[in-house]
């Protein structure tokens, strides 16, 4: 398997993990729903819908409603099942399917299809685009009961520094000149809808800005050369706040993401030292319990996920059961520090490249790619093949 903005408080500046890039990140983080319904299913995919168990892990009656999952299929490429030819499944993003890459011909998992001569499958992901169980997006993620059934495991169980100094700089001096402010300047200076009510709100909306261009930071697209330039060429004047306020203009969302964040996927991103562009600001469980009680209702288990899925100890684990996995990071992307980032086995594979950002080597190609990234595809395929082909080896000995 291959597999909004807003301004909110800070116990909640943690980005999305999707496969969104491009020179306005934001805004399509912001558009993707909305264009789900207008954007059509190519004409190479059939859309089917089936009738997903709602909670996969409790036997009381009221588990055992159905809502309607989609899931397209691809069979242009494939091969036929009896020429054994393999199936790739896509498992959904946080975001609709129809607005997904590969569903429009537009990421390195189609290559691998054509390559392969694969049947596709592409599943949503539960709460999103088509696959809400009894409503919207919105009426979702204020119910609080159906809420409960947004987990990581329920989704599973469906688908069975070297930018620019001078930028540095600006975004470093600029937090001292927010707390200075007074928020009637900043309201202005930032164009709010609504007048900030404390400058927390607008470091929050900013550090999510750098965050994300950071973790999308691909090579062609360069998102955080677009928002430092903006910072060192501000056309709205020379101040740090009007430098800032042009890197927000440069760059320019969804609730969903943010409810399993409060409830098992806790992801305890702080600044605990000073020696960053960002003020200190050390991640607190306590207060972060607090505003998922204020937000949703419910407190967050902080070790359900090492709980449920493991993680200790993961080299040890995994070679006794893992096996043909291949872990890609770029170490661009700030998530990649919780990334695999050495084999642990033979067939446990991690590859990893320096300036690579967030699912980059999942992109369609492009003939601006550099060769690094190229180089890293090419390694992805060769081990694809040669798994398969000793699939096919054991297949056809064991029928002699």
């Amino acid at each position: 398997m291959l597999s909004s903005t807003l301004v909110y408080a800070r116990e909640f500046n943690i980005p999305r993990l999707g496969e969104f890039r491009g020179k306005n990140v934001f805004q399509q983080l912001k558009n993707a729903e909305v264009d789900a319904e207008s954007t059509p299913i190519p004409d190479d995919f059939q859309t089917f819908f089936y009738p997903q168990t709602l909670d996969h892990f409790n036997y009381q009656p009221q588990s055992y409603a159905t809502f309607q999952q989609k899931f397209v299929t691809n069979f242009k490429y494939w091969g036929g099942a009896n020429s054994s030819a393999p199936i790739f499944a896509y498992l959904g993003a946080e975001s609709p399917l129809n607005s997904t890459k590969p569903l429009h011909n537009n990421s390195f998992f189609n290559d691998l299809a054509i390559q392969f001569n694969a049947l596709q499958v592409l599943i949503e992901h539960r709460f999103y685009g088509d696959s809400i169980p009894y409503g919207s997006p919105s009426e979702a993620a204020k119910n609080a009961s159906l809420r409960g059934y947004f987990s990581s495991a329920q989704a599973i169980a469906d688908y069975a520094e070297e930018e620019s100094e001078s930028c540095y700089e600006t975004i470093k001096n600029s937090w001292s000149e927010i707390d200075k402010n007074g928020l009637s300047i900043l309201s202005q200076r930032f164009n709010s809808c609504s007048p900030l009510n404390n400058t927390s709100e607008l470091k929050s909306f900013l550090k999510k800005i750098y965050i994300t261009s950071a973790q999308y930071d691909d090579p062609i697209n360069n998102p955080v050369n677009l928002v430092c330039d903006a910072i060192n060429g501000a056309s709205f004047g020379n101040d740090t706040l009007s430098r800032i306020y042009a890197g927000v203009v440069a760059s320019e969302g969804s609730q969903c993401h943010r409810i399993p964040t409060c409830t098992e996927m806790v992801m305890p991103i702080g600044i605990d030292i000073n020696d960053t562009m960002f003020p200190p600001n050390p991640f607190n469980l306590t207060s972060f319990t607090k505003a998922c009680m204020r937000r949703y209702g419910v407190p967050p288990r902080p070790h359900w996920v090492t709980t449920y899925y493991g993680g200790h100890d993961i080299k040890l684990v995994l070679e006794r059961f893992g096996s043909n996995i291949i872990f890609s990071n770029g170490l661009k992307d700030p998530y990649s520090c919780g990334g695999v980032l050495e084999n642990i086995s033979e067939t446990l594979l991690a590859i990893y490249t320096e300036k690579g950002s967030h699912c980059l080597d999942l992109y369609k190609p492009d003939p601006r790619d550099p060769e690094w990234l190229v180089s890293q595809r090419k390694e992805e395929i060769k081990i694809i093949e040669g798994w398969l082909a000793e699939y096919y080896a054991e297949l056809q000995e064991s029928k002699h």
